[in-house]
């Protein structure tokens, strides 16, 4: 049977990352977590299924063994992917919340303070509030943070895949340095990019950001109909995952040839961003390296503002989520460990240059290597 149909890391993986929560918990004094975050599901129990907008969540006790709760159609990969026996399943004739209703309170009783991860998307207003009208007796109180932390540092079998990750976006960039050209579609382009990364082991085709034109000077555009014209800059961030442990980077593809601004452009950002990443070790505060790429940009004029993050935390993501929520800007407070994993970037005038990173005991190993140039 594929891999992806069996838990993706060892079972005392999950039980340490269980056995961390219920610590946690135990200290909050809560008696357990609704975890309702797909990916606190994954990352907790090993279960995953594309099937994951229905209902579904996690149980935590304090003390014992995890519960879950989700759709029927998914027993085939509870069975083959869950680490831990214990599942609740309704079906599309049953009243959703009724079941979960009934594993709450076998696992928590009354009376109880309990955490939940407000914050997760799957767990909208309407449904919140159900949960609320049949279980007025619970005292839930926001732990959306308990997951969150525990997923920024990684183990090196996260980064593993994180790696592998690495290795398809690299293929799928080097699917657009060979077909960009003028007279193709961006969509052309698009598929190109997409069919790569598939082949090279990557779970979902991306591409990330595909703009040229006027939208290549603006970040987050998506790939259009539009024709490739000669001496087009096209904004290229190519993403990949393995095991949904994401990887990504950005490289600016002028077609028709660059001019000698475009090379000194690409050179005095790459220095920045070297600049940048030489700051980058364990305890140093991520307002150090942030400061360095505005501070640089500023001072050099070559932009009269510059508000975007330049770093932001990377590892399993389930659609939609595209990042963790770890990120560095002005005001941050928090400072690099080893082992997290993080995407950094600048973009100045259409030039985009990112990497992937894994923070080091002594600094930083880059997981995506293709070579860091202006492509032309």
């Amino acid at each position: 049977m594929s891999e992806i149909y069996q838990p993706w890391f060892p079972r005392d993986e999950y039980l340490h990352r269980v056995e961390r929560v219920q610590r946690t918990l135990r200290e909050r004094g809560l008696s357990a977590l609704l975890a309702f975050q797909p990916e606190s599901v994954t990352y907790l129990t090993g279960f995953y299924s594309r099937g994951y907008g229905a209902l579904q969540f996690a149980v935590i006790p304090a003390e014992g063994t995890p519960c879950l709760v989700c759709r029927d159609t998914e027993r085939f990969y509870v069975e083959h992917s869950c680490v831990f026996p214990d599942a609740r399943f309704w079906s599309d004739r049953d009243d959703p919340f009724a079941v979960a209703t009934e594993v709450i309170r076998r696992m928590v009783g009354r009376d109880e303070q309990v955490g939940i991860e407000l914050e997760a998307w799957q767990l909208n207003a309407a449904r919140y509030q159900a949960l609320c009208k049949k279980l007025p007796d619970l005292y839930c109180q926001d732990a959306s943070d308990v997951v969150l932390r525990l997923r920024r540092v990684k183990s090196l079998t996260e980064i593993a895949y994180q790696r592998r990750a690495a290795s398809a976006a690299e293929a799928g960039m080097q699917a657009a340095v060979d077909t960009a050209r003028a007279g193709i579609s961006e969509r052309e382009l698009a598929a190109e990019v997409c069919a790569a990364l598939v082949r090279a082991g990557s779970d979902q085709p991306g591409p990330g950001v595909l703009a040229s034109g006027e939208r290549a000077l603006h970040l987050h555009g998506d790939y259009s109909d539009r024709v490739l014209d000669s001496h087009d800059l096209l904004q290229l961030e190519v993403r990949a995952c393995a095991h949904h442990y994401h990887a990504r980077f950005m490289r600016p593809i002028r077609l028709g040839g660059a001019s000698e601004a475009d090379h000194r452009l690409a050179e005095t950002l790459i220095n920045i961003q070297d600049e940048a990443l030489a700051a980058v070790r364990p305890g140093v505060p991520a307002t150090v390296p942030d400061a360095i790429y505005r501070d640089a940009i500023l001072s050099k004029r070559l932009a009269s503002s510059y508000t975007s993050k330049t770093f932001y935390s990377l590892g399993l993501l389930l659609a939609p989520c595209s990042g963790e929520p770890l990120e560095a800007a002005p005001g941050c407070d928090w400072l690099f460990e080893e082992n997290m994993v993080f995407h950094t970037y600048l973009l100045v005038q259409g030039f985009g240059f990112s990497e992937t990173i894994a923070i080091t005991a002594d600094g930083h190993e880059r997981l995506t290597r293709f070579p860091r140039s202006l492509i032309a």
